[in-house]
């Protein structure tokens, strides 16, 4: 595996499908140079564009706003996974059309925006009302001239979703604090866990977990720093954290320990409405797309258990573009939404963990517990999860485009059976032509 993970020559640009690209176009939004909002007859209109499960549109609050501001109209289009919304995103940059007054930022992305794209955001520094977060989180968004280019929704302290059920079947624990104590302070445990699960679950095909991927990320993310250090210097050859996280996920995905998923792609949505597998590291942000995803039908089997060590996997801003002929109107509106009152509601309907210290001491959130997940308490479970994330991570310009070559790579164990060397010089060499 060391030789593997030397530093390869080989650079180049990232190959973008021309034909991919511009089937994207329609994503986002609108044709054209604007971004679909503006005033009309009185009536001012907002657009936005979001991904996944933000919680904004799912939880209802834009009604309340709606009936609060009656000449305000808020429309938002949300594509169902990360990667293909950012893709159309800087599609749309580039072409300087499509665009929405309001774009949702994943944490993944914030610094090659921030270096990149800082000119194209409204700047929120000294936007009223806005003291209120994690000061960490809104570093996240904030370049070096103090420019900040969203407010934070979320964050992602750490747990693992698991189905009872099927835990029953495969004779291990089912409480929430026993579940906890197979993995405590270690991955690893999690693992063997795995193992035992398939050894001993008899009631057909189901994985022990959804994808390796999700453990790799899992992984990383309880280390302050992943792909890059302070300096912006490229580290994941080279960092103990990534090499620990790589090996265990390729061991994992070659037991055959995954259902062989892409968390948030093609497959993975009917993976939880139809059971395939019994486990997911879980950010707090994903109790929502497991409860939608999973459906009704589910609802009571699947349960919230600590994860084996504490990390900060996601979490998501808003910002206003700075083209929008109703810029001031869509920076009110993200203010509004990501107030505290707001992101305790959030929480307490979806689960989407608040990134404002003052929603996290509200009462929505210390005593939140949710009913899909067999009432468990995960205002307590993430507020203590919360508390063992590091004080701080390092942002890279390319994280995102490097997380999702990771999962690729690791699907090259799962689906097409390459050893875990193969696999990662695949992976090096993907990368070194995405970042040079």
């Amino acid at each position: 595996m060391k030789n593997t993970r030397k530093l390869l020559n080989k650079r180049g640009s990232a190959l973008i499908s021309v034909v991919a690209a511009l089937g994207l176009l329609s994503a986002c939004g609108g044709g054209g140079g604007g971004t679909g909002g503006g005033v009309k007859d009185g009536k001012t209109t907002i657009t936005m564009g979001l991904f996944g499960v933000m919680g904004i549109k799912e939880s209802g609050i834009l009604d309340e706003y709606e009936k609060q501001h009656p000449n305000v109209e808020v429309k938002v289009d949300v594509a169902g996974d990360e990667q293909t919304y950012y893709t159309a995103f800087q599609t749309h940059l580039t072409a300087n059309s499509g665009l929405k007054d309001i774009q949702g930022i994943e944490i993944g992305r914030a610094k090659e925006l921030i270096d990149t794209r800082a000119d194209r955001f409204v700047d929120l520094a000294k936007v009223p009302g806005t003291d209120h977060y994690l000061p960490w989180k809104q570093n996240q968004v904030t370049g070096k001239d103090g420019k900040v280019i969203g407010l934070g929704t979320d964050t992602g302290p750490m747990a693992v979703c698991y189905r009872k059920d099927y835990f029953k079947q495969a004779g291990l624990p089912t409480d929430r604090d026993e579940v906890g104590k197979l993995w405590a302070g270690d991955w690893k445990k999690y693992v063997e866990a795995g193992e035992k699960f398939k050894a001993g679950f008899k009631g057909g095909k189901v994985a022990f977990m959804d994808s390796s991927s999700g453990l790799f990320n899992a992984m990383i993310y309880g280390d302050s720093q992943q792909f890059y250090d302070k300096s912006g210097k490229l580290i994941y050859q080279d960092n103990p954290a990534v090499a620990d996280a790589w090996d265990l996920s390729a061991k994992a995905g070659a037991a055959g320990l995954s259902a062989k998923l892409r968390q948030f792609q093609p497959g993975w949505d009917p993976g939880l409405a139809n059971g395939t597998f019994a486990t997911a590291v879980c950010p707090a942000w994903m109790l929502a797309q497991i409860s939608e995803k999973a459906g009704p039908k589910n609802k009571g089997k699947w349960d919230v258990a600590k994860a084996p060590k504490g990390a900060n996997w996601g979490g998501s801003f808003l910002g206003v573009m700075e083209k929008s002929p109703v810029k001031d109107e869509a920076t009110k509106l993200i203010a509004w939404l990501t107030a505290p009152e707001q992101q305790a509601r959030i929480f307490k309907e979806l689960g989407n963990f608040p990134s404002s210290e003052k929603a996290l001491a509200s009462p929505e959130v210390v005593g939140a517990k949710s009913d899909y997940f067999n009432g468990a308490p995960i205002g307590q479970i993430f507020a203590a999860a919360a508390k063992d994330i590091p004080d701080e991570q390092v942002l890279g310009r390319k994280d995102g485009t490097i997380k999702d070559i990771f999962s690729q790579g690791l699907r090259l164990i799962e689906t097409q059976h390459k050893s875990a060397d193969e696999a990662w010089k695949t992976t090096d060499e993907r990368i070194q032509k995405a970042v040079g």
